[in-house]
């Protein structure tokens, strides 16, 4: 069974739009809050925290809803319209600044910017949902990868566009008006082409048509019974939340740069947001080249020991960071390209476990595990780092980081289940599976 590439890249286009807006969200909203609002790293974290806490509730909601739907594409379509309309608010706000007072300013800014993150929340399930719906299961690993693609493609897109779009204004603050309008009509043209090209209906339909079958023989030897319940074995659930708690304190280490690093730079370095870019260009496009030697390292010394290298690699730059970040120097670039692969190691390989002590027919409870360890992670380190930042000082936005990351190794060098060995993978576009955070 082959999988359609032409289906899956314009399916893709969904995820790309989402990947765009959320790389240019979490780079140029904290700046907002900042230069223009003057408001402080505390409450700014915990405003940057917010689209994690929704995402908490809406994304199970309305993958939900669509799935009693049974369609996707109406809610990918109007959840674009309805966040193109109010992101398109966020530089008019931004640049008409003083026009009322203060406090009035600051409130129609954090209303739209609520709205905004609902509008964002109503599709990100259903566009993530749409490509196992019209895809083949045993090809879907490969359609996942593209589809992780897509949204690197998103990201970069973005990055590029800051660089080339983003210039100062006439009150010496930056004018991010066009940046906002490029993505903005990328998100449009990403939405109408899934709506034109994709046809749903008959594709899912097709999907019904085809019996697949699965042996979960396999999978009965993780589970007893329970109070006539089946249940996972003590030593299996043991390793399931030693896992889980590698991811959480991986992303209270990794998110909390992410998303003040913009700040960060641009109040330590003279150069402003133009360092920020290409920093972050370069982690995106080597951990984009890394997932290929990344599958094979894997299937060679298995996730587990995968997962652990990568952990080293990020602790050992974050504690350069610490020391060598205060002043932008080219090493910089080392440092963030190693970031880069150390979070391909990470992020492709502990999802993995978590699916591999799962049964068939739980995956997706399993796969909630997952969002509940990191987006409650990404919900208080934004808070947490940035009270550091405003009250103790931006030097600890990298041991912050370290500290997390390190701790990070310890539960899962413990674990004992999930770390089967896979098979090497058959393409560049394999390799790239369960890659999508």
């Amino acid at each position: 069974m082959k999988l359609n590439y032409k289906r899956t890249f314009l399916v893709g286009f969904a995820f790309l739009s989402i990947s765009a807006f959320w790389q240019m969200y979490d780079t140029i909203i904290p700046l907002i809050m900042r230069d223009t609002y003057n408001m402080g790293d505390g409450p700014a974290g915990i405003i940057m925290s917010l689209d994690n806490v929704v995402a908490l509730f809406l994304l199970p909601l309305f993958g939900a809803l669509s799935d009693k739907v049974g369609r996707r594409i109406p809610f990918i379509l109007g959840g674009t319209l309805a966040a193109v309309v109010l992101v398109m608010f966020i530089p008019i706000l931004d640049n008409s600044y003083g026009m009322w007072t203060s406090s009035a300013s600051l409130i129609v800014f954090i209303v739209v910017l609520g709205l905004l993150l609902l509008a964002m929340g109503s599709y990100r399930s259903p566009a993530v949902a749409l490509m196992p719906d019209v895809t083949p299961k045993p090809v879907r690993s490969k359609g996942n990868a593209i589809i992780n693609l897509m949204g690197a493609v998103g990201g970069a897109f973005t990055l590029v566009v800051i660089k080339l779009l983003v210039f100062d204004g006439i009150s010496g603050r930056a004018n991010y008006f066009y940046l906002f309008l490029a993505v903005a009509i990328l998100m449009v043209l990403a939405a109408l082409t899934v709506t034109f090209f994709v046809p749903e209906r008959k594709l899912v339909q097709q999907m019904k048509d085809i019996n697949y079958g699965v042996s979960e023989e396999e999978d009965q030897s993780k589970l007893v019974e329970v109070d006539g319940k089946q249940k996972l074995p003590p030593e299996v659930l043991r390793s399931l939340i030693l896992i889980l708690a590698t991811i959480t304190l991986w992303f209270l280490g990794y998110n909390a740069v992410t998303t003040a690093f913009s700040k960060y730079a641009t109040k330590m370095w003279a150069s402003g947001l133009n360092h920020v870019s290409n920093c972050l260009l370069v982690a995106t496009g080597v951990a984009i080249i890394s997932y290929l030697p990344i599958g094979f390292l894997a299937s060679r010394i298995g996730r587990k020991k995968t997962i652990i290298i990568g952990l080293f690699i990020a602790l050992a730059c974050f504690i350069f960071g610490a020391v060598g970040a205060r002043t932008f120097t080219p090493a910089l670039y080392v440092m963030f390209a190693a970031i880069g692969f150390a979070q391909a190691a990470v992020t492709v390989n502990t999802f993995p476990m978590v699916w591999e002590i799962s049964r068939f027919g739980n995956v997706g409870k399993y796969t909630g595990f997952y969002y509940t360890c990191s987006m409650a992670a990404q919900v208080v380190t934004p808070i947490v780092s940035g009270y550091l930042l405003q009250y103790v000082g931006y030097d600890t936005l990298f041991p912050y980081a370290a500290v997390f990351v390190g701790l990070a190794i310890i539960p899962v060098a413990l674990t004992k289940y999930g770390d089967s060995k896979p098979g090497k993978p058959q393409s560049k576009l394999e390799a790239l599976q369960g890659a999508d955070d």
